[in-house]
């Protein structure tokens, strides 16, 4: 069973180095007494040790997904090229644009300089280094074949990311689109169709029903437009702090979103090429299948992939074949189940993972294509129908006033 990092908090340090030079930094520990010995294990004084505030406003670009992905591609690529692994650090710093991004790996370089692994000294940043990647790495140094399982895991890392991205990209452009329509339509309501309304005082006549409809929205826009606001956003900040707070509604949303059409078909898709990736990364570094799947559980992204992964598990410690405990989920599309079944028998398994996971990863990104493509008519459509129903209610009365004379 692959152990859990210990957790740990980011301390803010001072100290002098044996030329008596003031310095600071940050470091991830368990408690300060084990900053303070790493420091000096570093030949530094510490003076003062404490934990880092809160920091209400950053300080430089936040550490993305994706930075962590380049820099685990570089890392690897230098290693494999026979570069030293400490100046490979030194190599990767000169290249960063980044002040945290080179804080990070300062940091690391300096505990690998003192004497930890690189897997250890990954583990004090777990914010941004999880479970699965410190494992492949420790996998890696244990066995002598650092580079290659960074290869492994640059690899993951960035084909997670790419699929994270088109993920986003099909969530976010039916968001964009309602957005649009939502704040174009209320410009229109505040500001314009007021002014069509002191024009219509001065008809005399009886104003079309939708014309009616119309103004009677501008003017509770109006009024109550702030508390509607308000209210809309309150909404949503107490349903993501419920998101995060309520495991079951978490999983509720899991479900339904799976249910969604088109959305939920890219990320189903989606999950099962996580769990190939995931499990192909894992069992070709040489991790026991039943270990593997704890890593894979958690990486689906999804409760009810995550709820299958769990079933497989208990079903393989048993002594059941990985294909058949899939097959019982009814989870699992049947071209997953295939190439699984395959790669058992001839003993290839984690190169038919990866196969499934190419697969679903470019089938994600055929559909998120798709999407895009038929989403930019539909922008057309939706704003056309918003901003033209708007316009026709405010020339009905003049259009009828017209006709009249």
């Amino acid at each position: 069973m692959m152990a859990k990092a210990p957790k740990t908090t980011i301390f803010v340090w001072e100290g002098t180095t044996r030329q008596g030079t003031k310095i600071s930094g940050q470091m991830a520990e368990q408690d300060a007494s084990l900053v303070k010995a790493q420091l000096r294990k570093q030949g530094i004084n510490p003076l003062k040790v404490r934990k880092q505030g809160i920091q209400l406003f950053s300080s430089g670009k936040r550490i993305k997904p994706m930075d962590i992905a380049i820099f685990t591609r570089q890392l690897a690529t230098m290693m494999k090229s026979g570069v030293p692994l400490l100046q490979s650090f030194d190599i990767i710093i000169d290249g960063l644009d980044s002040a945290n991004m080179t804080k990070l790996v300062q940091s690391i370089k300096a505990d690998v300089g003192s004497g930890n692994s690189l897997a250890s000294a990954l583990r004090k940043h777990p914010q941004y280094f999880d479970d699965l990647y410190c494992n492949l790495v420790d996998s890696g140094e244990q066995s002598g074949a650092l580079e290659t399982l960074l290869d492994r895991v640059a690899t993951y890392k960035e084909k997670t990311e790419a699929l994270k991205a088109k993920i986003k990209k099909a969530m976010n452009y039916p968001i964009a689109v309602v957005l649009v329509a939502v704040i174009v339509s209320a410009i229109l309501l505040i500001k314009v169709v007021p002014q069509f309304q002191e024009v219509f005082a001065n008809f005399g006549a009886e104003l079309p029903a939708f014309t009616l409809f119309v103004i009677g929205i501008s003017e509770a826009l109006q009024e109550h437009g702030l508390i509607v606001l308000a209210a809309i956003v309150g909404a949503a900040l107490l349903f993501r702090h419920a998101l995060v707070k309520s495991e079951k509604l978490r999983n509720s949303v899991d479900r339904a979103l799976l249910k969604t059409p088109v959305v939920g078909d890219i990320i189903y898709k989606a999950a099962v090429a996580r769990f190939g990736r995931t499990l192909a990364t894992t069992f070709s570094a040489g991790v026991p299948l039943v270990d593997a799947l704890d890593s894979v559980a958690g990486a689906t992204g999804n409760v009810v992939f995550k709820n299958a992964v769990g079933k497989i598990k208990t079903e393989v410690t048993s002594g059941t074949q990985l294909n058949i405990a899939m097959r019982s989920t009814e989870v699992f599309p049947s071209m997953a189940l295939q190439m699984t079944a395959i790669g058992e028998e001839s003993g290839a398994l984690d190169e038919m993972l990866d196969k499934v996971a190419t697969h679903y990863e470019a089938e994600v990104d055929n559909a998120v294509d798709g999407l895009t493509a038929l989403m930019e008519p539909m922008i057309m459509a939706v704003l056309g129908v918003l901003v033209g129903g708007l316009i026709i209610a405010m020339y009905l009365p003049i259009f009828q006033l017209g006709a009249v004379v």
